[in-house]
This record gives structure tokens, sequence and C-alpha cells, in this order.
């Protein structure tokens, strides 16, 4: 019975934006548009998992647990994501002007228990932990990774009330407005951990078009002792930043007793021509 819990739970996983094959797969959410300017305004996300930034050439990305936060900072559901072979669609309405936050958080859960004089290895969701896990395993040991992916769209208007940080996990706090970045242009990010920021915390920038490219086109930046970065936008595109705490993280379940926690940030973001 928990070899069939376990197999449906890493297509779960799977699925919901945890890359089990190769470290080079990555999980994404892509606006159609970041800035939508018409009255009865809707935006079409694609998600997926894929090797190839943007391209849609692995799997999809399930969007049915998307938590969408409104220019008031009301958070809700979004309804009407459809799965597809290889990446996932949605259509959302935005009914007020201003800027969304649209976001897929989740903790999901690898690790270890003895049972009978056996060591089991199981991955499961840090909701399902207790009911997964059988009754009388002992010497449990567990990695939480806490994964928050994440995009901005707006409305007509930007606005600033979809921006305030949960205070949960690893969340980019953006101080320049995430519509309004332009090649050239100064920007300002910062970097919290459960709401206390980050200093000197490395993450990065990768454009859309690798394929075409045949290189990589990684921008790498580093907060301050404030947790905040200063830097110059790069050239014109789709960007996927990417950030992740601790910044060394070894694979597999903690060797270690107890719990361990791993956090992972990712954002599409669109940098404008000046």
């Amino acid at each position: 019975m928990h070899t069939r819990i376990l197999k449906h739970t890493v297509l779960a996983l799977l699925l919901s934006g945890l890359s089990l094959s190769a470290s080079a797969h990555r999980g994404w959410i892509l606006p159609s548009s970041t800035l939508v300017e018409k009255k009865d305004a809707w935006v079409t996300l694609d998600g997926a998992i894929s090797e190839g930034l943007f391209d849609i050439d692995h799997v999809p990305l399930r969007l049915d647990g998307l938590a969408v936060t409104d220019p008031d900072g009301v958070t809700t559901q979004a309804q009407g994501a459809v799965l597809g072979k290889l990446r996932s669609t949605l259509d959302l309405q935005l009914p007020k002007d201003g800027t969304y936050r649209l976001a897929l958080v989740n903790n999901n859960v690898m690790g270890s228990y003895k049972l009978n004089g056996e060591v089991k290895r199981f991955r499961t969701t840090e909701a399902n932990l207790s009911k997964d896990l059988p009754h009388g395993a002992q010497e449990v040991k567990t990695t939480i990774t806490a994964t928050r992916l994440e995009t901005f769209v707006s409305a007509n208007k930007t606005s600033a009330g979809a921006l305030k940080p949960s205070g949960q996990g690893l969340e980019l706090v953006p101080v320049t407005h995430p519509n309004e970045l332009h090649a050239g242009e100064n920007a300002r990010f910062r970097f919290q951990l459960n709401g206390k920021p980050l200093a000197n915390f490395p993450f990065s920038m990768v454009p859309g078009g690798v394929k075409y490219r045949g290189t990589l086109g990684e921008v790498r930046f580093t907060t301050d002792a404030n947790g905040e970065a200063s830097f110059t936008l790069p050239a014109p595109n789709m960007y996927w930043l990417t950030a992740k705490f601790p910044v060394e993280q070894p694979k597999g379940p903690s060797d270690a007793a107890g719990e361990n926690r791993r956090y992972s940030y990712s954002a599409t973001l669109e940098v404008l021509p000046q």
C-alpha cells in the first residue's frame, strides 16, 4: 500500500514543481503579458518544467494550486487550469485595476525511517507527512523543501497591495516594482527568510531563449548587509530569477537526525525596453 502511495506522491511532486530529474530542468510560470491595458483584462498563463527556459519540452507544471493575490492584498485560489501533456494553461480574469501576484507555494518532504529493522525512504508533502508515515516508524529523518514560484501581472496600472511579503519561507520583496523593470535602469530587490533580511545572499537571473544563444546567459547578483541588491537591469527579455537557501544544498534526505529545511524561490519577470 505504501509503495502505491509513494508512486502517486512522486508523480504529484513532479507535476507541482519539484523536478526529480536533472537539475537543468526548471519550473516556471509564463504570462501572456505582464502589463494588460484593457477594460476587460485577462491574462493567459502557461506552466511547465523544461530544460530550456520557457520551452515546452518536458512535463507540465500544475496550476490548480495557484494562489492569486489581487491589488487589495486578498488571496484566492485560481480555478479552471487545464493540464496538458507538456504544459498547463490557465486563463485568468483581472477584474481590478492594479498588480496581481500569482504564486505556487509548496512544502515537499523527503526522508527515511526504520520499520521492523529495515530502513525505508519516502517522498510526500508536509501536509500528508503524518498519514503517509506507517505506524511504528522509528528514527524518522526528514528534509522539507519549501518552494515558492511566482510571477506578477498588472491590469491598466501598477500597485503595491499584492507585493507585501507573507513572512513565510524565502521571499523576494521587490523594492522596484516588478512590472516596471526597464533595461539599463537601476532596480532594487530585497530577499528575506521567514520575515528576516538575508545579507550577502546570492541570486541570479537567466533570460529565455537559451536554445537560440547556445549559452545560459546567467547574470548574478548579491544582496548587501541589509538584504537588498541594487543593480542595473540587463537587456530586454523574459527572465527567470532564482535563489535558494542554504546556498549549498546537498542532494537526498539529511543524514542527521531530526528535520532539515531547504528553501527555493523563482519568479518570471519581464525586463522591458527603455
